[in-house]
């Protein structure tokens, strides 16, 4: 579907973040800046997937090169 272009330290550092963003959505159930925490969604999407659409856009890749 996507191409892989997150590499291993990079997607997990996404996925890191998102779940931290998402569990301060849980934790502050009563904070007026809770619904700024559902952001933590498009790291863990991406992280999970392994591709960033940004990154197809803008020509990145953070994947080892693959030699043949």
């Amino acid at each position: 579907m996507f191409a892989k272009n997150v590499g291993g330290i990079d997607r997990i550092l996404r996925i890191v973040v998102g779940l931290v963003l998402l569990s301060l959505f849980f934790i502050y159930p009563d904070a007026s800046w809770r619904y700024f925490t559902l952001i933590g969604i498009v790291p863990l999407a991406t992280g999970l997937m392994s591709s960033c659409p940004l990154y197809s856009i803008m020509g990145l890749s953070t994947c080892p090169v693959k030699r043949a």
